[in-house]
């Protein structure tokens, strides 16, 4: 199911979910070609999103031979994922040091070096750096850079790509030819939620726009819906009257966390969507006037998916932690784009060259 209409080359993408990566690629001009994950309910949105094939595999179980055979020459190769960053993140306590997922990202580096494709690009949470004292990434780096890769890596602040959240990425583009610039900034001024989802249609919490099953937020208790009407822009659990306070921030050693039960500000970039951004309770992600926590497919607008993004077959039920999870764990598609973009780039610059030499 190729998109023909793409004109800079070819992308695998492994751990590929429910296509967001590939997604900001196809709209640089890329054609998806494939798509690799374990999860096999992210078949229907990868493939209705990015007309290109799901395969339900563990990547340490491909081989470079039937990678590679989804590149057929047209325009330039593109092995891309973004492994599972669990293991790297800023809770990695909740995780047991032998947490096999740190693997998948020598396997994906050792793929790369058997496949040769002319592009590499993986997304991941900066704390990747240094995670187990920086083995995982230097072995990474020396890997591709030993298989003829010229490398660029940087960690980027997705507000300053058009993106409505505050975010940070480590992008990692490594190239067969010249080396690619670094990300830059595209805005001075940081998209905001008003200009994100400000456009979609009121609800309550618990309900759905009828015209948009995805536009739906969870129910809240009699108390978080009093807490929640108590609360301000921008606010937290602060804002309300002592007796309303969970037990925990009534201690003093629960005073310092205020980054629970907050609300969104209008005019400011939202904060990092997480896999349960969908819980007022979980982070700062009550809706910025109305007394409900953000629904699926504002949380998925402001990691940047279209709002005509397809997660489900239609009619079919929505599972809150099943959507909250992929939208949490995707790559700000804005983002992907970026991405995209650098690597047409530098493939352009390559062509270009070669043209003059001859």
């Amino acid at each position: 199911m190729p998109n023909d209409s793409a004109t800079y080359g070819e992308v695998v993408d492994l751990f590929c979910g429910i296509g967001a990566l590939s997604h900001g690629l196809m709209r640089a001009g890329f054609n998806i070609v494939a798509g690799y994950d374990t999860d096999t309910r992210c078949r229907h949105a990868f493939e209705k999103n990015n007309h290109a094939r799901f395969y339900v595999r563990d990547v340490a179980d491909l081989t470079a031979r039937e990678v590679s055979a989804h590149f057929t020459g047209n325009g330039y190769s593109v092995l891309a994922g973004c492994a599972p960053c669990q293991p790297f993140s800023s809770y990695k306590h909740r995780y047991k040091e032998e947490d096999p997922k740190w693997s998948l990202v020598g396997e994906f580096g050792q793929l790369a070096t058997e496949i040769q494709s002319d592009f590499v690009t993986m997304e991941n949470v900066p704390s990747l750096v240094n995670y187990k004292e920086g083995k995982i990434f230097s072995e990474l780096y020396e890997t591709l850079e030993k298989a003829g890769y010229r490398i660029e890596c940087s960690i980027v602040k997705c507000e300053q790509f058009g993106i409505p959240q505050r975010r940070r990425r480590l992008v990692l583009v490594a190239s067969k030819h010249s080396r690619p610039e670094s990300l830059k900034p595209q805005s001075k001024e940081a998209a905001t939620v008003r200009q994100a989802i400000g456009h979609l249609k009121p609800i309550e919490a618990g309900m759905s726009d009828p015209d948009d099953s995805l536009h739906v937020s969870a129910s809240l208790t009699d108390i978080n819906l009093s807490r929640i009407r108590e609360s301000t822009q921008g606010g937290t659990w602060r804002d309300w009257p002592v007796e309303m306070r969970a037990r925990c921030h009534r201690r003093e050693s629960g005073m310092t966390y205020s980054g629970v039960y907050g609300r969104m500000s209008w005019d400011k970039p939202s904060p990092t969507m997480t896999t349960q951004c969908f819980r007022f309770g979980s982070g700062r992600f009550g809706h910025p006037d109305q007394d409900r926590a953000i629904s699926l497919r504002e949380a998925a607008i402001l990691q940047s998916f279209p709002d005509s993004y397809e997660f489900l077959p239609q009619g079919e039920q929505y599972r809150f932690a099943e959507i909250g999870k992929w939208i949490g764990n995707a790559v700000p598609v804005r983002l992907a784009e970026e991405i995209g973009n650098l690597i047409a780039g530098v493939g352009t610059n390559h062509s270009q060259s070669m043209l003059s030499d001859e």
